[in-house]
């Protein structure tokens, strides 16, 4: 017997039921193609790839015991979420009005539309961690703190200290992390944290990071909320190398946050109590005290918050940036360190560029990945075939992912313009309607852009061949990425 034979048979029958498993699983059709491609093309190693990172466990039950829960809380709090956005729709009827459909959309999506928001515009670590650590100190019920990377460095040790220290106070203090971004934490600090009297658990605990499919779907969010009614959302983890000016010679670092007082916290309390329902295999009981019943006094911002991730229905996070791109008029100022669109967000960009939207984007020089850094530009003169103007960002790195549109419209969030942060990781963003933070966010932009440089359309598109092949064949896999 042709062992040699035999085994090339079995091989080829292999590859036809990963094709076949492939074809079925994935809905996207770039996905498709790039996951074909890697399965005939890469001997072996591409099946082991497609089962490591791309088969689709959503359909399975992998999430299907956190969908039933969230439901139910949901269905718990679905009264007040209709109460306050009624009164919201009547009370800010002029911002609402202007951006109806988007708020419209996410309101069927069960995000509320909170009015009286304190928001305050935090650029960089330095700003982020200065206003995190005294709101802390200050927290007298509890402490909700979830983020995708949490490192055992100089800040993440400092605010450790800080919730141990509210823990032994008697304020409750629940701390979720990424099982995957926070691996160096999983050993020791987070040992620490739970000696200490804080409730510690991972997303989704992985036991062998270099195999497990649970590394494909991340919880990239990064969400604090004290005493339910202060809140901090944006792009900034908990890492030294977003804090800038510490004397160290290291990359600056570009990256927004915001602060978010009122009801506007509302949602991201919800978020986080199905985040530690499923993390921590409990259920947290519904109490007043999470949830802010107070206005602020110093603001009058609406907020909204947008929310996706595997457990989703709809990919929320993608259509609320294809909702706000169809709804500008005027204006887009988009900043994205991963920009890899899509067909769906590319088509968007392009007919508001060429309905006269003045779009500008802004994005690193070099990214700190290379496979993504060519994906990202294969991109590049497609955008810029619509007269719309792209940025390269030249001080150091930015990480920051906003959006502001018609100075009327502030986004700032932890997802990114990629596959990534629209189907597979869980991500949130908040949608302020308020002109005075959209402002601060376009004064921010036009700043960043004096640190960067203006790619020449002429020059771009005659790029030598040996520069754009390799984007393009990257651009084959950028699903993938």
């Amino acid at each position: 017997m042709d062992w040699h034979l035999l085994a090339g048979a079995a091989y080829i029958l292999l590859v036809l039921f990963v094709c076949f498993r492939i074809l079925y699983d994935t809905h996207s059709s770039s996905k498709t193609l790039a996951y074909l491609l890697v399965a005939i093309l890469v001997p072996g190693v591409g099946i082991i790839i497609y089962f490591a990172v791309g088969a689709n466990y959503r359909k399975n039950k992998l999430y299907s015991k956190k969908i039933i829960n969230d439901n139910k809380l949901l269905a718990e709090i679905r009264e007040k979420i209709i109460h306050e956005s009624e009164k919201t729709w009547d009370t800010g009827e002029s911002e609402v009005k202007r951006h109806k459909k988007l708020a419209r959309m996410l309101l069927n999506d069960n995000s509320p539309l909170t009015g009286d928001n304190e928001v305050k515009l935090l650029l960089n670590g330095e700003e982020k961690f200065r206003e995190v650590i005294q709101a802390l100190k200050d927290a007298k019920h509890h402490i909700h703190i979830e983020y995708y990377i949490f490192e055992n460095d100089a800040i993440g040790n400092t605010i450790k200290d800080v919730l141990i220290q509210k823990a032994t106070q008697g304020v409750q203090v629940r701390f979720i992390y990424d099982d995957f971004g926070s691996r160096s934490i999983r050993h020791n600090l987070v040992k620490e944290l739970i000696a200490g009297g804080v409730q510690a658990y991972p997303f989704y605990k992985i036991l062998f990071i270099a195999l497990s499919n649970r590394t494909n779907y991340r919880n990239h969010r990064k969400i604090i909320v004290i005493d339910g009614c202060t809140a901090f959302i944006g792009g900034i983890n908990v890492s030294d190398r977003y804090i800038n000016n510490q004397g160290k010679k290291q990359v600056f670092w570009r990256d927004t946050h915001v602060r978010i007082n009122g009801p506007g916290v509302y949602y991201l309390q919800y978020l986080f109590i199905c985040d530690w329902n499923f993390a921590a295999d409990q259920k947290l009981p519904i109490q007043s005290e999470y949830f802010c019943s107070t206005k602020s006094k110093h603001g009058k911002a609406i907020v909204q918050i947008a929310a996706s991730g595997p457990d989703s229905d709809t990919p929320t996070i993608m259509f609320s940036l294809l909702q706000t791109i169809g709804m500008a008029q005027e204006e887009l100022l988009i900043t994205s360190p991963y920009f890899i669109p899509g067909e769906s967000i590319l088509n968007a960009l392009s007919v508001a560029a060429l309905s006269g939207v003045k779009i500008k984007l802004l994005v690193p020089n070099k990214s700190d990945s290379a496979f993504i850094n060519a994906a990202a530009r294969s991109y590049y003169g497609d955008i810029l075939d619509t007269g719309a103007e792209i940025y390269l960002y030249k001080k150091g790195f930015v990480h920051a992912k906003t959006i502001v549109s018609d100075s009327k419209l502030a986004i700032v969030g932890s997802a990114n313009m990629d596959h990534r942060s629209f189907e597979l990781n869980f991500e949130v963003n908040s949608m302020i309607y308020d002109d005075k933070v959209a402002l601060q966010l376009r004064d921010a932009f036009y700043n960043d852009i004096k640190d960067a440089v203006k790619i020449n359309p002429k020059t771009w598109a005659k790029r030598t061949l040996f520069k754009q092949l390799p984007e393009k064949l990257i651009r084959l896999l950028s699903p993938l990425l």
